[in-house]
């Protein structure tokens, strides 16, 4: 193991993660030698923790909740992305000893979306539900595809319209409350809450989505969550969870560390097959 390069996944809690296995099966299909693993990071000690591990020879990190900002502040060089999210989950140590920093969950979600799905996003109209850090890190790419507009409703109306403004220059966006969505239809709505952990769902009404309308929820598991049920309920034409994005943002961070872009859907099924295992 010593003298393989070595990655991690740093988060409280993280027990759980699928990083480790996501990243050892690109390293074992793309024949990269690599060691990775998942490491429980204490509150408040981020800085210090990747700070050892870079130091010690540690060649990138992936950041999961609740230390992205924390790694956004710690990176000495920011992609546009993670700038324009303000927030970064991929960590890569450069040849001239500076720590990179970017967010693949924006590409990952509009890879699984349009790629994997097969699902149209240019000329949409799309809801996407929550007004956090998740959401931030993927309304840039989102209106990179052109949709006809992106409506960005929460619980807090201003935080929604805050988060609205800060990507206008990018396309079409607004904030609203869930009142607000008393009224017109969506062709996607996307579960950016964490309602789903916590077995709750977003207030919405019914007949929401458009006859051809898609739903997508970022969080996943081995069964559907509340908001994919609420979906099949409102006859969605389809509806995912994020087990493909939490893939695909796995095969851009590889990609960042290895330059090398792994084969992503016999991963998302050897996980899947893991979940209800």
């Amino acid at each position: 193991m010593e003298n393989k390069d070595q990655y991690a996944v740093y988060g409280n809690p993280v027990k759980h993660s699928k990083s480790p296995q996501i990243h050892a099966a690109f390293a074992e299909q793309t024949g990269q030698q690599l060691h990775y693993r998942a490491h429980k990071v204490e509150l408040g000690r981020f800085a210090d923790a990747a700070g050892q591990f870079f130091s010690h020879g540690g060649k990138g990190l992936n950041i999961t909740v609740p230390f992205k900002l924390d790694a956004f502040e710690f990176a000495g060089q920011l992609s546009g992305r993670a700038r324009r999210a303000g927030a970064v989950n991929t960590l890569a140590l450069q040849d001239d000893g500076t720590v990179y920093g970017d967010n693949t969950d924006g590409v990952g979600l509009v890879r699984d979306i349009h790629d994997n799905l097969g699902w149209q996003l240019n000329g949409r109209r799309i809801l996407v539900l929550g007004a956090g850090g998740a959401v931030r890190g993927i309304l840039g790419p989102l209106l990179k595809q052109g949709p006809a507009h992106v409506l960005v409703a929460n619980r807090t109306v201003t935080k929604a319209q805050s988060v609205a403004k800060h990507f206008d220059g990018l396309g079409h966006v607004a904030g609203c409350s869930y009142e607000g969505l008393a009224s017109g239809q969506f062709d996607l709505i996307i579960n950016g809450t964490s309602a789903s952990m916590s077995g709750d769902l977003p207030p919405l009404p019914h007949h929401i989505l458009s006859n051809d309308g898609c739903a997508y929820d970022m969080m996943y598991g081995a069964e559907p969550t509340p908001f994919m049920r609420w979906a099949a309920g409102e006859a969605a034409w389809a509806v995912s969870d994020g087990l493909g994005m939490l893939v695909e943002q796995a095969a851009e961070s590889f990609c960042i560390w290895r330059g090398v872009r792994p084969d992503t859907k016999p991963v998302i099924e050897l996980v899947r097959q893991s979940l209800s295992a």
